[in-house]
């Protein structure tokens, strides 16, 4: 056993882990931060998506070990005090959320696409999400979503 220190969203964690267990495992299991999804268990649906040291990556495929000592954002850490983020605000009111295996990874693929690029063009919201599947929504309601977020965010910006 190993033990590994995070700070999740903003708070300080530490935790024993064996030494190849799965970030994912860590979170679900040891920290009780069930947001996070398991979809395919390989990296290629994004549903456990969130963002390590701000960059966006599949916490299936993260040994626990390779994320001591870094900071990390799950979809738990998205909203404040109780209140939406405007981003998960937008996909609610947009339908980009339906069965909700996806939006998790989709709300915080979203959050590191609009730290990127704050007014995408659809282009960049297809690339951007593009690591991300979904089987209900067809897509298009969650590119309006963030097309939507985006516009909600500028209008703040500017305010």
């Amino acid at each position: 056993m190993s033990l590994v220190h995070l700070t999740i969203n903003g708070e300080n964690k530490s935790v024993e882990v064996p030494p190849m267990k799965r970030l994912l495992d860590v979170l679900r299991e040891d920290l009780h931060l069930t947001g996070t999804k398991e979809g395919c268990g390989e990296g290629e649906c994004g549903a456990c998506a969130v963002l390590l040291n701000g960059e966006l990556v599949n916490s299936c495929l993260i040994p626990a070990l390779q994320a001591n000592g870094t900071s990390l954002c799950t979809i738990e850490g998205v909203s404040t005090e109780g209140h939406l983020h405007p981003i998960q605000q937008c996909f609610l009111e947009k339908g980009g959320a339906q069965c909700g295996i996806c939006t998790p990874g989709m709300i915080l693929a979203t959050q590191h696409l609009l730290n990127k690029y704050p007014n995408p063009t659809m282009e960049q919201i297809q690339e951007g999400l593009a690591g991300n599947l979904c089987r209900c929504t067809g897509y298009m309601r969650i590119f309006e979503s963030v097309q939507e977020a985006a516009k909600l965010q500028n209008a703040g910006a500017g305010a």
